[in-house]
């Protein structure tokens, strides 16, 4: 609606995981690096989790984008919500089986002809699960069997869990200690810091082909405070806020049109007022009345895995540039 308004090309807030928009703070990076070294070393269990909107499903296409397909098949689960029968089922599916076995055994012997085929040609294969806070306790019983698939120095099948905070504690769990032990990277992400709020606006506005982003400083304050540094609420927030400055015919985003949206979309942390409550009626008898995201600065207190990964990896992108030098 606004963007020929705004000299964009593209809609700079979509809420769509689009991989040409990652906003790559040190913590993005470093998952971004560490997700696509430890698939192409075949480390076997990855663990990536954070909170809800924060890039997850965006940093995975970006690393499916990156990795070449030559490397690497991959079959990626978007709904986990599976019986074990059906995931198993959903996975060969991806894998590209598209006739596929009615039993569990024949099954399981499919997947494994699949992973050693792939295997002597040198390509990796990788099953992702997004939103694998949502997987029940036998569907992760089954992907720890399906961790099996290994000789002594090698896993044939490379597991990437991706989901929310809860995963982690579904980990911890002690029915799923074998599990945990198989982990072999965990990586997590947070919303960003207060400083990164206007650095990811702006970069999304450039990408979609903008100059100066039209919001004021105290827009962008705004903003920050209440998405609380989430990336998916910042789009919607933006979104909504640019609507509305088309809407009235003005050239930049205020704090008024933030905090319209912000109510809009139940962001606002400030109280409501309360309608007048309708007078009492007369009472006959008198009653006794009763008396009523610390800014990250650019340090890194341990080695970080981005070091210790960036020289191990030497790949060509897929599609774009995104060397990740």
């Amino acid at each position: 609606m606004y963007n020929r308004s705004f000299g964009l090309r593209r809609n700079p807030f979509n809420m769509t995981p689009d991989p040409s928009f990652l906003f790559l703070t040190a913590q993005h990076r470093e998952a971004l690096v560490g997700l696509t070294y430890a698939i192409m070393q075949r480390k076997g269990f990855i663990v990536l989790t954070g909170e809800a909107g924060t890039g997850k499903t965006t940093l995975l296409a970006r690393v499916l984008q990156f990795i070449p397909a030559s490397q690497v098949q991959s079959s990626v689960i978007l709904n986990p919500t599976l019986t074990p029968a059906e995931f198993l089922e959903m996975a060969l599916l991806d894998f590209g089986v598209t006739n596929v076995p009615s039993s569990k055994a024949q099954r399981l012997w499919t997947l494994r002809n699949l992973l050693l085929k792939a295997r002597e040609q040198g390509r990796v294969s990788a099953l992702i699960i997004d939103e694998a806070h949502k997987l029940s306790r036998e569907v992760l019983e089954e992907i720890r069997l399906l961790g099996n698939f290994e000789e002594a120095d090698e896993k044939f099948l490379q597991i990437v869990l991706i989901g929310q905070n809860e995963l982690d504690e579904a980990l911890n769990r002690e029915d799923l200690r074998q599990l945990k032990q198989r982990i072999a990277v965990r990586l997590s992400i947070a919303p960003l810091a207060s400083p990164e709020v206007g650095q990811y606006i702006r970069h999304r506005w450039l990408r979609a082909g903008g100059n100066h982003p039209p919001f004021s400083s105290d827009a962008v304050s705004l903003i920050a405070n209440a998405s609380h540094g989430i990336p998916r609420l910042i789009n919607g927030l933006c979104d909504n806020a640019l609507t509305l400055a088309f809407g009235e015919g003005s050239s930049a985003v205020e704090t008024r049109h933030v905090q319209a949206s912000a109510v809009d979309l139940h962001l606002s942390t400030e109280p409501q007022p309360e309608e007048p409550a309708e007078p009492a009626a007369p009472m006959t008898q008198e009653i006794e009345t009763v008396p009523d995201l610390e800014p990250y600065n650019g340090a890194d207190p341990k080695a970080s895995l981005w070091t210790k990964w960036r020289g191990r990896l030497r790949l060509t992108p897929r599609h774009e540039t995104g060397d990740l030098s």
